[in-house]
């Protein structure tokens, strides 16, 4: 069931502690470039994905240096109602597939493994999306999207690495088969050795680049 009303209203998020107002923001804005290349996307949504990304990547880092900065805080809100539709109007792929697998398995907390993961799943996915990656940097304001969206999780002070949200190493295999036996769409084929190589990245906290790709 789903609510017939929604109300925002920014000074109800004045409690939220900074950092995990930034991770939700992180998760919301998951949902946005997910649907920027799922099978079903469509003009619409990629306008409102383009958006909901720009406005939290512009807020988040405000929020964390003023937490009770109520323009950064109502320009998230607007931010994440934007990629919540998304979500909500897109399959999603990948990235959903491995959070919501550690979540479900290994019980992390959800807001902070999506961003943590998110880095990650793009690099794998990058082969594949070149058309979503441009929407995405345009809306970053350019650069290297994967290592662009790690460096602003870190500068904000939020969790880079699923060792550090309780994520033993030795989980790795688990969650990897996990994974394969029940996958999403995705733009890129699962292989299991590369989801290995993304999750020892994410479990690890490593910056994504060319020479640590999942594909390399």
């Amino acid at each position: 069931m789903l609510p017939e009303t929604v109300v925002y209203d920014v000074e109800l998020t004045l409690t939220l502690p900074p950092l995990m107002s930034v991770a939700s923001g992180l998760n919301a804005l998951a949902h946005a470039a997910e649907a920027l290349y799922a099978q079903d996307c469509n003009p619409i949504v990629s306008l409102m994905a383009s958006e909901g990304i720009t406005a939290l990547y512009d807020s988040l880092p405000r929020i964390k240096s003023d937490p009770a900065d109520l323009d950064a805080r109502a320009s998230a809100l607007y931010g994440s109602w934007l990629c919540g539709i998304c979500l909500a109007s897109t399959s999603m792929g990948l990235h959903h597939k491995l959070c919501h697998t550690l979540g479900g398995t290994l019980n992390l907390p959800h807001a902070e493994t999506h961003a943590v993961v998110l880095p990650h799943a793009l690099a794998y996915n990058t082969p594949a999306v070149t058309d979503a990656l441009k929407i995405m940097e345009r809306a970053l304001g350019g650069g290297d999207v994967p290592a662009k969206l790690y460096d602003m999780t870190k500068s904000s002070g939020a969790t880079v690495a699923l060792k550090d949200l309780g994520m033993a190493e030795s989980d790795i295999p688990v969650v990897v088969q996990a994974v394969m036996s029940k996958p999403y769409a995705n733009p890129v084929p699962l292989s299991a050795g590369a989801i290995e190589k993304l999750l020892r990245n994410a479990w690890g906290g490593v910056r994504p680049d060319q020479s640590n790709s999942p594909h390399a």
